[in-house]
């Protein structure tokens, strides 16, 4: 079955038949997390790195990097019985659209999801980040394989 991770949304599967998909990543970064233990797999859709109020955090936490990030994490520990260890993290997006993007949005919400995943005591494994395209991914739960494609972004 495809689950579609829209923005803001998270999805954690053991379903080996399962393939989690996100569509036209831009800006926003997400975050996939394989446990080849267990073989579960999870992905967030972060837009921005942070809330810019304490109800948005509650509203939207997987909107955020900082609150989005360690909510991942903490289903695949908690829900899955991963151990963080054996976590294989992988990240995709963060595109500036614009050569003079003085908001850096993509840049941000990188930045935002490496801090998390280091205070958290996770590395990744693999990033295709920035740049000035499209990404869009499908993750296989069986295998925590991903199959990218890239479009280029208009300017």
């Amino acid at each position: 079955m495809n689950r579609v991770v829209g923005l803001g949304e998270w999805v954690c599967s053991g379903n080996q038949v399962d393939i989690i998909s996100t569509f036209a990543l831009s800006t926003c970064v997400a975050v996939t997390a394989y446990c080849p233990v267990k073989k579960v797999a999870g992905l967030i859709h972060i837009v921005l790195p942070e809330p810019l109020s304490t109800k948005d955090e509650k509203v939207r936490p997987g909107y955020f990097a900082s609150t989005g990030v360690p909510l991942l994490i903490r289903k695949m520990v908690e829900q899955f019985g991963c151990r963080k260890q054996n976590l294989v993290i992988q990240l995709f997006g963060g595109a500036e659209p614009q050569k003079r993007n003085y908001f850096r949005i993509g840049s941000r919400n990188l930045e935002q999801v490496q801090r998390m995943l280091q205070s958290l005591e996770i590395e990744t494994v693999k990033a295709d980040v920035g740049g000035q395209v499209s990404r869009t991914l499908h993750m296989s739960v069986k295998t925590g394989e991903i199959k990218l494609s890239t479009l280029p972004l208009s300017s």
